[in-house]
């Protein structure tokens, strides 16, 4: 079953070419580097400046290898860095984790 991650937070507005920038540079460097799917996504209605990164894994055990890697990745940290620290409003970061839910017919398939 997939893992989704989906994190929401608001780029400070003083920093907002910077922030959207810098979050597409970590897409980039994530889809090269690192097994998992990323988009980001942007606010149709709600809140101008929140966003968001929806990360896709191939399963609970993925997602935190593939967050290992990234945070021991040094590379990594000096992308995510001032991107935490300069253009994100602090205290708006929001983490929910997904798992996808399996097709009923599957089960029975897969237990016969």
């Amino acid at each position: 079953m997939a893992v989704i991650v989906h994190q929401t937070f608001t780029i400070k507005q003083d920093k907002f070419k910077e922030g959207i920038e810098n979050l597409r540079e970590i897409k980039k460097f994530r889809m090269e580097n690192y097994n998992h799917k990323v988009e980001i996504l942007t606010p149709i209605s709600g809140n101008d400046h929140t966003y968001a990164l929806l990360s896709t894994y191939d399963g609970l055990a993925e997602m935190e290898w593939q967050n290992k890697k990234m945070f021991d990745d040094e590379e990594y940290l000096e992308l995510i860095g001032p991107f935490f620290l300069e253009n994100i409003a602090e205290g708006s970061m929001y983490t929910q984790i997904y798992r996808t839910l399996s097709d009923k017919s599957n089960e029975k398939k897969n237990d016969k």
